[in-house]
């Protein structure tokens, strides 16, 4: 998945899409509304496998490429006044918390998110987490050569690997969501100091996780950090790649939960509910694994070669709503480190 290309939107221009994809009026007794940036060619067929378990038609609005995942969420903000959707589908939990800031979200506690951790939910039924990615290192086995293999994100500013490494800009998508969390937990001017380590030991700093994966693969660069789905798109390639799951020995890797919330105000509340209760559940966070390289939070779930389960490592602990705050506040000095 590929997170947030633009800075939002105005309210007036996403209203605009809205109304462009025939969403401005209430849909028929039969149907339910999700906005969704989860990639469609992931989140269509879970939505298919809802229609013919409920015999509810799902109304699907997407992201495209271009506004991930800005695009749906400008348009949930637009419409807070009259909303067209009933259900938000997240590719990760910090654009749902900045929706529950603006009072756009109902909460709800589905019975079939009963058996997911805690850790992965809200308590007061905000959102909730299942089908998990994780920010990991894709590291080319060729290029080691006898170099001890990188175990931290720490490693991305380590000497031994000066000028071969590669992170997606950090003013965009999950890399944005990393550095907020890595200040949460370090403190904002350590965490900036390891970003200028990062620079000056020569990182390439790449447009998007995708080309990080392209960079690994090829031999560009020996490792570079990016997700789950990336990597594992690179090992079904063939590459010659390996996947580390970093900081095991403390920190902890970052997971990212996909995320569920219920749209205040949305026209088919029902409707909506039922539809949460069928993402949340364990068949859903199967069909994640086996498509796009989820990983389950639930350990029961099983899942294919190479995608392991979120219980199998060592989770970095994360306040998802202090990451959201902060993914605002470290906006500046990103932009600055990126020279935008």
């Amino acid at each position: 998945m590929r997170l947030v290309r633009r800075e939002f939107l105005s309210a007036t221009a996403a209203a605009g899409l809205a109304t462009g994809l025939g969403i401005g009026c209430k849909s028929a007794a039969k149907d339910v509304v999700a906005y969704t940036s989860v990639d469609q060619p992931f989140s269509d067929p879970v939505f298919k496998g809802f229609e013919a378990k409920v015999g509810v038609r799902v109304r699907g609005v997407f992201d495209t490429e271009e506004t991930k995942s800005t695009g749906v969420l400008n348009r949930l903000i637009a419409e807070a006044g009259a909303p067209q959707a009933d259900v938000f589908w997240s590719g990760d939990p910090v654009r749902p918390l900045l929706l529950a800031k603006r009072g756009l979200i109902e909460r709800y506690t589905s019975p079939a998110a009963a058996d997911l951790p805690a850790a992965f939910k809200a308590a007061d039924g905000s959102w909730t987490g299942f089908a998990a990615r994780a920010r990991v290192l894709l590291v080319n086995k060729n290029r080691l050569a006898g170099i001890e293999a990188p175990s931290s994100i720490r490693d991305l500013a380590a000497s031994r690997f000066k000028g071969q490494v590669a992170l997606a800009n950090p003013i965009f998508g999950t890399t944005t969501m990393h550095v907020a969390a890595l200040s949460v937990a370090w403190g904002e001017d350590k965490t900036r100091a390891f970003l200028d380590e990062v620079r000056a030991n020569g990182a390439k700093v790449a447009s998007s996780n995708g080309e990080v994966k392209r960079l690994v693969a090829t031999g560009e660069v020996t490792f570079g950090l990016t997700d789950t789905d990336d990597a594992h798109e690179a090992l079904e390639a063939g590459a010659p790649v390996e996947v580390v799951y970093p900081d095991q020995d403390a920190l902890g890797t970052m997971v990212m939960p996909t995320s569920v919330v219920l749209i205040k105000g949305g026209p088919h509340p029902e409707a909506g509910r039922q539809l949460v209760d069928y993402l949340v559940s364990a068949p859903v966070e199967q069909k994640m694994a086996e498509a796009a390289a989820h990983m389950p939070l639930r350990p029961a779930v099983p899942t294919p070669a190479g995608v392991r389960s979120v219980s199998g490592l060592r989770a970095m602990h994360i306040d998802y709503a202090q990451v959201a705050d902060a993914m605002e506040r470290i906006q500046p000095w990103l932009r600055a480190w990126s020279g935008l």
